[in-house]
């Protein structure tokens, strides 16, 4: 099927655009890792105008959305930052992300506007888009996941485009998610973070994240529940998120970490088992305080299986961060 065009004639087909959710931070990885998590923003395209106007316009959202769009946001600022001529677009949304829980819901819409530039003009180095979406975002942890998949990490330079690392996440391990039926914004919860730390604070999660990815490259997943430890943020987050503190505190052999998920209020279990008992524990724990909650369990939105120096994209196991 071909789409309309206003400019006369019929433009070309354009396929889905489909952006994973995140889960960030990962305990003491504040503003630094992020996995991409399969529950999807996605995308349709269903005119475009060859004008040159660079705009995106919304015509509906699933759920709704207040406000200016964030795709259209997305989509306006790429092709200031490019400069590079685009059409007018019109498109559709449809999300399954909850907006305002810890999943990344606002840097999948601005890595779903970036996706449809680059469907309407051509690819795009990944340290622009990366770029662009940091800019929108204000950080990018959660966007370099939409963009990559899998397991990243980020590293941010004055006045240099990010970069990002990017490896496969275990196969084996799955998320199991609670999020409670409160939004929290994300300036909300940064506004209830420490202006400073204490050096021994510092050391802690600086010591935990290593273990992380440490315990992950090894397949060593009894020091997960020590390595997603945190002192930074999600203490002073606790009175923020219903039942952090309890989910924390789980005691369960199935479970082999748990942390909260972003800014929250989503919270998020690592487990290889189980998955479905899991569920069930943490729907016990919000239906004991009278929460109403969504309990989901999400494989990984893996790193598309590319060739790259002479190999695949390297699994964990075999992990060689790409400057990107």
């Amino acid at each position: 099927m071909s789409l309309k065009s206003t400019s006369g004639g019929t433009s070309p087909p354009y396929a889905d655009i489909t952006v994973p959710a995140s889960v960030a931070n990962l305990g003491g990885g504040f503003d630094t890792l992020a996995v991409a998590v399969q529950l999807y923003l996605r995308l349709r395209i269903v005119d475009v105008r060859e004008d040159g106007g660079a705009k995106l316009t919304v015509v509906k959202s699933t759920p709704p959305v207040r406000g200016r769009n964030a795709i259209e946001r997305a989509y306006e600022a790429i092709a200031r930052a490019t400069g590079l001529q685009a059409p007018s677009v019109s498109a559709e949304a449809d999300s399954d992300i909850p907006m305002t829980a810890g999943l990344g819901s606002s840097a999948a819409a601005a890595v779903a506007g970036l996706r449809l530039f680059e469907r309407v003009t051509g690819p795009l180095p990944d340290g622009v888009l990366l770029s662009v979406a940091a800019s929108l975002e204000g950080h990018a942890d959660n966007a370099a996941a939409a963009l990559h998949g899998g397991l990243t990490s980020v590293v941010e330079r004055e006045g240099e485009e990010p970069i990002a690392l990017r490896w496969r996440w275990p196969e084996e391990l799955r998320f199991v998610v609670a999020t409670p039926a409160v939004g929290l914004s994300t300036l909300k919860a940064r506004a209830a973070l420490p202006d400073m730390l204490s050096r021994q604070d510092a050391v802690f999660n600086l010591q935990r994240v290593l273990a992380l990815v440490h315990a992950l490259h090894t397949g060593d997943y009894d020091h997960l529940r020590e390595a997603v430890r945190d002192r930074w943020h999600q203490r002073t987050r606790a009175a923020l998120v219903p039942q952090l503190a309890d989910v924390l505190a789980l005691e369960d052999p199935a479970i082999l970490a748990s942390c909260l998920s972003g800014a929250g209020p989503s919270v998020a279990l690592v487990a290889q088992r189980d998955f479905g008992r899991l569920e069930q524990l943490l729907q016990s724990i919000y239906e004991r305080a009278r929460c109403p909650v969504t309990v989901r369990t999400l494989a990984v939105h893996q790193v598309p299986e590319v060739v790259e120096h002479g190999g695949r994209t390297p699994p964990l196991a075999a992990a060689q961060g790409r400057a990107l």
